[in-house]
């Protein structure tokens, strides 16, 4: 019995993601643009779910403040209450209300993750243009240097300069962000590569065009289609690594709510058959989910390929 309840949920949430999608996408097309609506319509439905999905955390993340009963720092109530009013998912190990906690933790969690993957895409994609355009070499100094760095495991890495140089938030965002920046660097350097060997490019040289607007004229512009994808892609990779190290006790620490933390906070309450732990790590795991399929369908849409 218990095991036809289970696949009833899983087929009902199946179900609701559909029409989710489906709805979320008819209305997509009506507020696009004639140009783009054809490229809407024929959106997959998992697209359109994870673009749903991604909108609302967005929603959450922004109005924060406005949607959260008690404030974020707020541990004034006592520890360990059970789900119910005014507290609905009831209270941490603080006394802090877990709901208010979750909301803000959006906030702090996919904005540091969004802030830290633009820096590593900035550093990451400006020193692998550069090294596959110059060559020589700038491409064989930087690119040892990159694969010393990545021969270390990248939570060992993280872990390592975390605990040398602190856990404060810039800390983190940069020792994440230097982490992730050298796999956008292969990336970049790879696909920069296959871009230099075209004619295209051997004429521009020819007209005299130096090296800043060979790579921001000619080569960027024909690189950003696996860039793109490979965005979406590393935003997972960074927020999970955030929620590992929170969880770890070296990534965002309380009394910011963070998603990591909170699950390391609650772990306990399984024990004792509460499911709170789970709110948190579903929400990490929906998000990543939700980026997934948006990132699938953009990489082929990129591709040229055909369901």
């Amino acid at each position: 019995m218990g095991t036809i309840w289970v696949l009833f949920m899983i087929a009902a949430t199946v179900l609701l993601a559909m029409a989710g999608g489906w709805t979320f996408r008819r209305a997509l097309v009506l507020v696009t643009p004639s140009g783009h609506a054809r490229t809407v319509r024929e959106m997959p439905l998992s697209a359109a779910f994870g673009m749903l999905v991604i909108v609302l955390y967005i929603l959450v993340a922004i109005l924060a403040p406005l949607l959260a009963p008690f404030a974020e720092q707020d541990t004034s109530s006592a520890q360990f209450l059970p789900w119910g009013a005014p507290h609905y998912l009831g209270t941490d190990e603080r006394g802090g209300d877990v709901l208010s906690r979750l909301i803000f933790g959006a906030r702090n969690t996919i904005g540091i993750a969004l802030v830290t993957t633009a820096l590593a895409f900035l550093v990451g994609v400006a020193l692998g243009l550069w090294a596959a355009t110059v060559g020589g070499w700038v491409d064989q100094v930087l690119g040892r240097f990159v694969d010393a760095l990545m021969a270390i495991p990248a939570l060992i890495l993280s872990l390592l300069l975390l605990t040398i140089f602190g856990t404060s938030m810039l800390t983190l965002i940069l020792v994440i962000a230097l982490v992730d920046s050298t796999r956008v660097f292969r990336l970049a350097r790879s696909v920069a590569q296959g871009i230099v060997v075209m004619d295209y490019i051997e004429a521009a040289k020819l007209r005299g065009e130096g090296t800043g607007r060979l790579i921001a004229k000619e080569i960027l512009p024909n690189a950003t289609a696996p860039l793109v994808a490979e965005f979406g892609l590393r935003f997972c990779f960074v927020f999970l690594s955030i929620s590992a190290l929170s969880f770890l006790g070296l990534g965002i620490q309380p009394p910011t709510a963070d998603w990591g933390s909170m699950v390391r906070e609650t772990a306990g309450f399984i024990t004792f058959g509460d499911p709170t732990p789970l709110l948190p790590a579903g929400a990490i795991a929906l998000l990543t989910v939700a980026v997934n399929f948006v990132v699938d369908w953009q990489l082929q849409r990129a591709s040229g390929l055909k369901e």
